[in-house]
């Protein structure tokens, strides 16, 4: 009777000890597993409830990078020199500046284009104006219009001499003026 007694208390016993460990270890780890794979779920819903949101303002986006593209085309013809070859596209720049510095009452004595800058899809022309001007109001009016023009020149170095050190009134210049082109 103790024998059996004391069979059924370790019977008991490992029983109890038996489900403590099928509950720890099988149970808890479940439930665990389950756990992280709801938190999965969550994730992925929220990534994908994302994703629909970003396609649905797909439309709304490409009609908003047209108008750009559009605006940006506009800039482009506004604001860069045109011409079919950079040859062309010099010769112009050429003609604008001593339009501005002849339109402002100086003369110019020569025109030189300068080297091309490549800068990926613009290239950057340069030309050199020697020439004259009669008083440095009539400088600064010239220089304010090369800046102020459409399309947009930059004046890169200027060189101002007076002529005549005893009359001090007309200013010899050379001008280096930059602009902006599209790649042919």
């Amino acid at each position: 009777m103790k024998g059996s007694k004391r069979l059924m208390v370790m019977m008991l016993l490992m029983i109890m000890l038996l489900s403590i460990v099928m509950y720890r270890y099988g149970y808890l780890e479940i439930q665990r597993d389950i756990s992280s794979i709801k938190e999965a779920h969550a994730m992925k819903t929220k990534i994908i409830e994302k994703y629909i949101t970003l396609i649905s303002e797909i439309p709304n986006l490409e009609k908003e990078l047209a108008s750009l593209k559009e605006i940006r085309g506009f800039y482009n013809t506004e604001m860069m020199i045109e011409g079919e070859t950079y040859s062309i596209a010099s010769a112009s720049l050429q003609d604008m500046v001593k339009g501005i510095i002849t339109g402002m009452g100086g003369k110019v004595s020569s025109e030189r284009m300068g080297q091309i800058l490549d800068l990926g899809k613009f290239k950057v022309i340069n030309v050199s104006i020697d020439g004259a001007v009669p008083d440095v109001k009539t400088l600064s009016d010239t220089l304010y219009a090369i800046e102020t023009h459409t399309p947009s020149l930059f004046v890169r170095e200027i060189d101002v001499n007076i002529r005549d050190y005893r009359e001090p009134r007309e200013l010899t210049i050379k001008l280096n003026v930059s602009a902006l082109t599209s790649e042919k």
